[in-house]
């Protein structure tokens, strides 16, 4: 088997996975200007790693979590150069996907089997608005490569509940809802649980434990569906795509699947600003997003902004 942490040469727009020498060159010079198309991938030490020569942790391991922050092109043209590098070195290889559900993997599968067109997959499977710019070339692949993809996710309208309402809302899905959740979602004490609740900058404690609880919902049941595919698909190897907070130093989705099956070999990728030469998790160096907020004000008309939206919801 494989495993994939990945970060790829600060290279030219030109060098990556699947490509030449010039993926491999050091492009650290300091006239060299960097764009939001560049990545540099390294391991946990901080040695640079090259897509044509992946080490051994990754293509042994059974599960590789490739955390991002969502809509950055860099992060999204490194996993589809590393999924094409999975396949070419083994094609016994399944995507998964934080942005598609499970209650949506018929409609993943009728796309996938060219059943239906793009537009349909995209209305009916509930994609994301950011579809078409970045998880086209990653399904696109999997498509042309005829591999799995797993809609991992658990629904979104089912997690904001929880978030309102506690893991109790649980209780009012009928048989066909609550298995699109995963089964058992243990909110007890953990270095993710932590880390979690010192995020969290608005809200009341009670507030704030259910939204960890809705948090946790959806780790758990990415994890729960990346457990589920390998054991019926054994020998093979998942690429999960997910966003950063999901996966990195091997919390939340990651320590999941290790409850779950303690014996699967996982690798967590996370995107990285600054290579460290002491990091638990392999490295994608890339520009950092820019500042979504500078003035405080802007900031809260945002947040007041979700918090309508979000009271304005109807839950059972």
């Amino acid at each position: 088997m494989k495993a994939l942490p990945i970060l790829i040469s600060f290279a030219l727009l030109s060098g990556c996975a699947a490509n030449t020498s010039s993926a491999d060159k050091n492009t650290s010079e300091s006239n060299h200007v960097l764009s939001f198309y560049d990545y540099q991938f390294n391991s946990p030490e901080g040695a640079a790693i090259s897509l044509n020569a992946l080490p051994t942790a990754i293509l042994d391991a059974e599960v590789i979590l490739v955390g991002e922050w969502h809509t950055h092109p860099g992060i999204h043209r490194f996993q589809t150069d590393l999924l094409k590098a999975l396949i070419n070195n083994d094609a016994n290889v399944a995507l998964s996907m934080e942005q598609f559900t499970r209650d949506k993997q018929p409609v993943v599968d009728d796309y996938l089997a060219s059943e239906i067109g793009e537009q349909v997959l995209i209305k009916q499977g509930n994609a994301w608005p950011n579809y078409e710019s970045d998880y086209r070339p990653l399904v696109e692949l999997a498509k042309a490569s005829q591999i799995d993809v797993i809609a991992s996710n658990a629904p979104k309208s089912i997690v904001r509940c929880i978030g309102r309402q506690g893991l109790s809302y649980l209780d009012k899905l009928d048989s066909k809802e609550r298995s699109f959740i995963a089964k058992n979602i243990d909110t007890s004490s953990s270095p993710y649980k932590d880390k979690f609740m010192a995020s969290m900058h608005h809200g009341d404690a009670e507030q704030t434990k259910k939204q960890y609880a809705a948090q946790l919902a959806w780790d758990a049941t990415m994890a729960e569906s990346i457990v589920d595919y390998i054991a019926q698909h054994p020998n093979s190897q998942v690429m999960h795509i997910a966003g950063k907070f999901h996966t990195e130093q091997a919390l939340g989705t990651a320590a999941q699947i290790k409850q779950l099956n303690p014996a699967l070999n996982v690798v967590v990728i996370t995107p990285v600003s600054d290579i460290s030469d002491s990091n638990v998790d392999f490295q994608l160096k890339v520009l950092p997003p820019p500042a979504r907020y500078v003035q405080r004000e802007n900031r809260m008309n945002a947040y007041k902004a979700l918090k309508t939206r979000n009271d304005s919801l109807v839950c059972k």
